[in-house]
């Protein structure tokens, strides 16, 4: 009797735990959230141009969630970020112009067909062997073929002149405040995805995959599906942020998801958060999205900012400058609270 009662106490103790231990986990979600919904009336509400910046934002930190998954978590260096937003984007907007099918139709054939192609690239990179440098290789490759791609094909992506987005398109581009809550819900939505798989067994695998990935391997852990797994999800991220931002600008062309656009900006603030944190990008986000506003008046200053900075991180910061920062904190702070005693001597 005493067993069973133990074992039925058990149950509910167990349960407590887990729902105190996922609580913890989401916090920081539901902080992020409050903040974002409390931003436009408290601050930039009745500034266009204000309201466009947080809305750039908020679509590179979606990009960067991506990015951070498939990256930051599995060791894939994806350099075609731009690729898989635009693929989004065009085909979400090639889809509803030429056919009668609703927005949210292209979005979502948008979304499918850069998840697929982000999968098909793992895929390649798993069979053939490659370490994160070739992998990044090939990944650039596809990038830069996928913006010739678009300046040929004239009669479809518009090529340098662009192409426009109608019907619905334009009361989302016409309105930025819905145009900000909506990538916020966006980028909720991924923050979710991306804590949900850190809490069950495939971020374990991931941990297993970033850390060591011979040690993985060994214990059990199938490297190629959880790096397909991983930029598949990721994919979908950056696929379904880049359709829904052509909407919300009403116009696309090959230079809205150009390589210097978006796949450089989106390393340098995902590096910067942290790679494989949860908040990593959208504090980057937050920070570069102020950093190009300072720098919009010379694009040579902040290209050359930008190859520094890259350079600097992956040379002196590995986990991130916010990482970096908060490390030296506490080991200061540790400092400060250990007994003179106890603390080792100089001499």
């Amino acid at each position: 009797m005493r067993a069973t009662a133990d074992g039925t106490e058990s149950g509910p103790r167990r349960g407590a735990r887990l729902a105190g231990y996922a609580g913890r986990a989401l916090l920081p979600i539901v902080a992020v959230a409050a903040i974002l919904a409390v931003l436009p009336p408290l601050w930039f509400g009745d500034s266009p141009f204000t309201t466009s910046l947080a809305v750039k934002a908020l679509v590179f930190a979606c990009y960067g969630i991506g990015f951070n998954l498939i990256f930051g978590c599995t060791n894939q260096l994806f350099l075609c970020n731009g690729a898989l937003a635009g693929i989004g984007g065009y085909g979400a907007a090639i889809l509803s112009d030429r056919t009668s099918l609703s927005i949210w139709a292209g979005v979502a054939v948008g979304t499918a067909t850069a998840t697929v192609v982000g999968g098909i690239l793992s895929w390649i990179a798993v069979r053939r062997s490659l370490g994160v440098i070739f992998t990044g290789i090939v990944t650039l490759v596809f990038s830069l073929a996928f913006a010739n791609l678009l300046l040929g094909q004239r009669d479809l992506t518009g090529s340098e002149t662009g192409l426009v987005l109608t019907d619905g398109a334009v009361k989302l581009a016409d309105d930025r405040v819905a145009a900000y809550y909506l990538f916020a819900g966006v980028l909720i939505g991924c923050l979710i995805v991306f804590r949900v798989l850190q809490l069950s067994h495939v971020g374990w695998a991931f941990r297993g995959l970033r850390d060591d990935e011979v040690a993985a391997e060994l214990a059990g852990v199938d490297v190629a599906r959880y790096r397909i797994y991983a930029a598949t999800v990721g994919s979908a991220m950056i696929g379904l942020t880049g359709a829904l931002y052509a909407y919300s600008i009403g116009f696309i062309q090959p230079a809205t998801y150009a390589f210097d656009q978006v796949d450089v900006r989106v390393l340098v603030l995902t590096a910067f958060g942290g790679l494989g944190t949860l908040l990593g990008p959208v504090i980057g986000a937050a920070v570069f999205a102020f950093v190009d506003e300072k720098l919009s008046g010379s694009l040579e200053l902040r290209e050359v900012f930008y190859g520094v900075f890259v350079i600097a991180i992956f040379l002196g910061f590995r986990h991130g400058v916010i990482h970096a920062v908060v490390a030296s904190f506490n080991r200061l702070f540790s400092r400060r609270r250990t007994p003179p005693a106890l603390q080792p001597s100089r001499d």
